[in-house]
This record gives C-alpha cells, sequence and structure tokens, in this order.
C-alpha cells in the first residue's frame, strides 16, 4: 500500500501524518525537529512514505537537504500557497497541518 505523510514543522518539534492511498490515517506523531528525527519516526513504524510534504518556513531548507541527504522522498511547498487551504480547517496547529498536508 502507498504511503504518504505530511509535517507540521516548529523550531522544536515535528508533527507527521501519514495517510494511505484512501487517505485514511495510518499514523500520527510527533519527534525532535530534525531530519534524523524523521526518518526515525517512519523506521520505528516501519513506513516508507512514497511522498512527505512540508512547507516553507524557518528550517525549510535544512530540512530539506537532511531529509534529501537521507534518502526521504521530501517536497517542500510554498508555505503561503498552502496556507489558504489550511487555514480553511478548523482548528490551526501543527499536528492539524501535517494532516492536512497529508
Amino acid at each position: 500500500m502507498k504511503h504518504y505523510a505530511g509535517l507540521g514543522v516548529s523550531l522544536n518539534e515535528i508533527s507527521i501524518c501519514v495517510v494511505d492511498e484512501d487517505g485514511r490515517t495510518v499514523a500520527r506523531g510527533t519527534c525532535p525537529a530534525d531530519p534524523e528525527g524523521v526518518a526515525g519516526c517512519f523506521r520505528n513504524r516501519d513506513l516508507k512514505p512514497r511522498r512527505i510534504v512540508h512547507q516553507s518556513g524557518m528550517l525549510w531548507i535544512w530540512l530539506q537537504r537532511g531529509m534529501a541527504r537521507l534518502g526521504l522522498p521530501a517536497t517542500c511547498i510554498d508555505a503561503r500557497k498552502a496556507h489558504k487551504s489550511l487555514s480553511a480547517r478548523p482548528n490551526k496547529s501543527d499536528a492539524a497541518d501535517a494532516e492536512g498536508l497529508a
């Protein structure tokens, strides 16, 4: 089964939501705000997402390069463009952003 992940990134931690190809949530969690933390979260749950999406922000270049170095299929999207669709969600949080991006 194909899995897709969304990351809600803050300075201290990253919220992760993984969905299957039908859009059902298969995993949620948080990890330290670093590429190794993200990779470890997927490894611990035996997940290999086909695509990982996160928004641009203060850590995006470092995070994107680190995940690429670890072989994670990450894509960074412009936060201003994602804002419109994510702001329509009822509660605004990193976890909700991760779910919306997944």
